[in-house]
């Protein structure tokens, strides 16, 4: 069997305990009278045993029965179900989606917990994780009758949830869906007309309902996004006692033949093909200016989603660096360079296995360390008692979320690159885990908007939101970081190399402005993926060496025979290379946007 799960939770403990301020989090009201540090270790041990007795198991028979359509129905692989139980009743499901109620695990936690589960089956996981998204919408938009409905099912898991946007033809052109909604004579009730496609987790046989978000126009609302709106259109109708009544028109056309995620059933669904499907309208209908609410509330949804994401491509990457260091270990091939008539070495001997190797660490910790720092400060935007706290937490957040999806998307289908390249001609067969992950993994960068989405969202609008202050904000950060430590001894080139960096970074940013004012407005979008890759490296560049300044005092600490030192030393060694290796691509981003390199814009289109 392919699944090889490989798991350490050190680097986790390291962030919890030793690098961010937890105590600070955990003394807030939301907080402090449930939780100590100690109890993070608890749920990490508990999501690991989960992930390695209940999930592991079966991602296999996720991967090779997959999801299939049978009479109409979706049915998962039969493993799937008692596994999903299990994660459901350890309270580990999409119960971390109930920010209102008293205990609420803190989502810098809870994100890693999702990564742990996510790295044994990701395609199960992504059922609850759909449910988990849809249940805060809920919450947070609608009115009390339908939150005492629908909630506390979502919140146990008995049902499920998922987001409805992409229709046939339409992709990311969310604007130009065709889907309507007519009233009905029940205020708040209309008829749900229309298909969408690429709906994950839109059909299965995990939960006895699921409650899907769709968006849809209301008859003579306007065009485009403005007039879009938002409803709850349950599987099978809920009455008002909350008990599950007939069928609500909702039909799974077919599930997607999909290059990994095998598991995880993607649907095409019809809304009201009888014409008798009912939704719920999510807030108000569009008033005289025949604008809708749907948009403003789905992002609530995708925003948590690209988060997801992020955390899913970490999982992957993580996954595929543990399996090829593993492997490194383990395998006896060639001789070392120098000593070419000594006897066949280990893998991880030579140089560039090495290299290769250590690439993939620092990555996967520059990600954890964004991707947990980013949910760290959502936990402080809602439960800091602090207003100025809260605003600039929130300013984190919203920068930082294009860079976790879009980031860690990109990159964790170039380090399973690296991970298949360890295991060499191994790599490519399907007996070895990397193969798989590799499957899996493409589709981060392409779902809940794909990375160019992202980083137009980035450019286009975090860039120039509040006339450009919060973003100001968010870069002042990493400058008084690099000024802070400039004088420290021990990482002077690594210092010197992010504040390069930084003044390049500068520098991009002047030349995007340049290309603005003097109306090449194309420029943004050519170079906006970059860009963002760019920031991404700049600001994991300073979070990996705060963190090396922090494992370089512990290991001042240490005797010279403890059992942490590897640990802190190959945190020290994560952020040189990544400094000295990654970042500097900064640097060549300033000299071609300088340059004003527009060959793609200007080669004639039979030119390519």
């Amino acid at each position: 069997m392919a699944t090889n799960y490989l798991f350490n939770h050190r680097d986790h403990q390291f962030i919890y305990k030793e690098w961010l301020d937890m105590e600070k989090l955990l003394s807030l009201d939301a907080y402090k009278d449930y939780y100590t540090l100690d109890d993070i270790d608890i749920y990490l041990d508990l999501a690991y045993k989960l992930a390695k007795e209940v999930l592991a198991p079966t991602n296999d028979d996720g991967d090779q029965l997959h999801a299939q359509l049978v009479d109409g129905q979706v049915k998962t692989p039969p493993s799937f179900k008692p596994a999903y139980l299990k994660v459901m009743e350890a309270g580990l499901g999409p119960q971390s989606a109930d920010r209102q109620t008293e205990g609420k695990i803190p989502l810098s936690v809870n994100c890693s917990i999702a990564e742990t589960l996510m790295a044994a089956n990701m395609a199960l996981v992504i059922y609850w994780g759909l449910t988990a998204g849809a249940a805060g919408v809920i919450q947070k938009y609608a009115d009390s009758k339908y939150q005492n409905l629908f909630l506390p099912k979502m919140f146990s898991g008995q049902w499920g949830g998922t987001m409805n946007l992409t229709e046939p033809g339409a992709g990311s052109d969310v604007g130009d869906i065709l889907t309507k909604a007519y009233p009905t004579d029940v205020p708040g009730i209309y008829k749900i007309k229309g298909t969408k496609q690429f709906i994950t987790a839109g059909d299965h046989d995990l939960v006895e309902n699921i409650i899907h978000l769709v968006l849809a126009r209301i008859d003579g609302a306007r065009e485009g996004t403005a007039g879009i709106s938002l409803f709850m259109v349950p599987k099978y109708w809920v009455n008002d006692d909350g008990s599950i009544d007939a069928p609500n028109d909702v039909q799974t056309v077919s599930i997607e033949n999909k290059m990994g995620v095998k598991g995880s059933a993607t649907c095409v669904l019809s809304y009201g093909e009888n014409d008798n499907c009912r939704g719920i309208l999510l807030g108000d209908p569009p008033g005289e200016d025949g604008r809708g609410q749907g948009m403003k509330q789905m992002f609530n949804m995708m925003n948590e989603e690209r988060l997801g994401v992020s955390i899913m491509a970490l999982a992957n990457a993580y996954q595929a660096y543990e399996n090829s260091l593993q492997y490194a270990k383990e395998r006896v091939q060639g001789r070392l360079i120098t000593d070419l008539k000594g006897p066949r070495v280990k893998l991880i001997q030579h140089e560039d296995i090495r290299r290769m190797l250590l690439y993939q660490k620092s990555v996967v910790e520059a990600l954890r360390a964004l991707i947990v720092k980013t949910y760290y400060y959502i936990d402080l935007s809602h439960d800091s008692p602090d207003p100025a706290q809260r605003e600039f937490a929130d300013i984190m957040v919203q920068i930082n979320t294009p860079l976790c999806k879009a980031y860690a998307s990109d990159m964790v289908w170039k380090m399973v690159a690296e991970a298949i390249q360890v295991y060499g001609g191994y790599g490519f067969i399907e007996e070895y885990p990397v193969a798989q992950i590799a499957r899996d993994c493409k589709i981060h960068s392409l779902w809940e908007g794909t990375n160019y989405i992202q980083s137009m969202d980035l450019v286009g609008r975090k860039f120039l939101m509040g006339q450009g202050k919060p973003f100001r904000k968010w870069l002042k950060e990493i400058k008084l970081f690099i000024e802070e430590h400039k004088d420290n001894g021990k990482f002077t080139k690594e210092l010197a190399m992010l504040s390069r960096a930084f003044h390049a970074y500068q520098q991009i940013l002047a030349a995007l402005q340049g290309y603005l004012t003097s109306g090449k407005i194309a420029m943004m979008p050519l170079y906006s993926t970059r860009i963002l890759h760019a920031t991404s490296m700049l600001y994991c560049g300073s979070l990996l060496l705060s963190q090396a300044l922090v494992a370089a005092a512990q290991l001042e600490k240490l005797e010279p025979d403890h059992y942490d030192i590897p640990f802190y030393q190959g945190k020290i060694s994560s952020a040189k290379f990544y400094i000295m290796n990654i970042v500097p691509k900064i640097l060549t981003l300033q000299l071609v946007m300088e340059e004003g390199d527009d060959s793609a814009l200007s080669v004639p289109e039979d030119g390519f």
